[in-house]
């Protein structure tokens, strides 16, 4: 768990970092404090919030490969997940390589535990409000992140680039040695250092891509990642006006307490699909399952 906290920590930040992008959307040699095109950088923010509330609406298929080494031609380890938004965060359920169930009783299992899940929010069931409150509060300090990330960076035109019949706008991001940190996570930011991409024609980031430039001390002191470890993510329009990520990539060095560690790995993001709050959710669940309704679960079953 601590290791998935330093990875959780170092790409939020490299991710986060980008939305400022649009700091100094004007082509110039130098780089920029201050908003040069301020509604457009507010319409960046704006966008990028709206693509982390689509993450609990929006069910998808992941496809996780782990290396040893990043050059590793052939992955040892591959999960295909189906990750459906819980309401308190995201419940994953192993599928195979076509998304469709390999052992059809332990997921239907799987399913009936997420519709459990999902009952518990709905019913209002006192046992699920520390956990609504907690992942409240993860959803706000990410947002306050991407509020503050804008003064964390300098961002300097480098070039335009096509991808597919878009145009992108390139741009180098080197931290701002005027940033004052606003939280501990926020204290990251200078630590890094790399390139984003921004879709102008949508306001939309569209291509991250971040390096530790110094050695990451995470919890204290327990731990840290080292400098050199690597972010990337691609993020595609994948319905009309919403962008979501398609692919992300890490290379991770670090050690926690006296041990080394050392993550590669790349998750592919497909087949997005709408399944709305919980009570909408519950209501697909109780579908795919072919519950009817005297057998689905209500308020007193759901809070034993």
């Amino acid at each position: 768990m601590l290791k998935r906290a330093f990875i959780f920590v170092a790409v939020l930040c490299l991710a986060l970092a980008a939305d400022s992008a649009a700091q100094s959307v004007v082509p110039d040699s130098t780089p920029a404090i201050g908003l040069a095109r301020p509604d457009f950088f507010n319409r960046v923010i704006a966008n990028q919030k709206k693509g982390e509330a689509a993450l609990d609406l929006y069910e998808r298929i992941e496809r996780v490969e782990t290396r040893k080494n990043p050059g590793d031609p052939a992955p040892p380890v591959i999960k295909i997940l189906r990750v459906v938004p819980s309401g308190t965060g995201m419940f994953r359920i192993p599928v195979g390589d076509d998304g469709k169930p390999k052992d059809s009783a332990a997921y239907r299992g799987d399913l009936e535990s997420l519709a459990r899940a999902l009952a518990l929010l709905v019913n209002d069931a006192a046992s699920q409000r520390d956990a609504l409150e907690k992942y409240a509060k993860k959803k706000k300090d990410r947002n306050d992140l991407i509020d503050a990330a804008h003064n964390a960076f300098l961002f300097t035109f480098a070039a335009y680039e096509q991808r597919g019949d878009r145009m992108l706008s390139k741009y180098k991001m080197e931290p701002n040695p005027a940033f004052k940190r606003t939280s501990r996570f926020s204290a990251i930011f200078p630590k890094v250092r790399g390139f984003v991409w921004v879709d102008e024609a949508s306001g939309e980031l569209a291509r991250v891509e971040g390096n530790v430039i110094e050695d990451i001390s995470v919890g204290l002191f327990l731990g840290k990642i080292y400098k050199g470890s690597h972010f990337m993510q691609e993020r595609y329009e994948f319905l009309p006006g919403l962008w979501l990520a398609s692919f992300s990539q890490y290379d991770f060095d670090g050690r926690k307490l006296f041990l080394s560690f050392s993550v590669h790995e790349r998750t592919f993001y497909s087949n997005y699909r709408y399944i709305g709050p919980p009570k909408e959710a519950l209501a697909a669940i109780h579908q795919e399952l072919g519950l009817a309704e005297s057998d689905k679960p209500h308020a007193d079953d759901t809070d034993r």
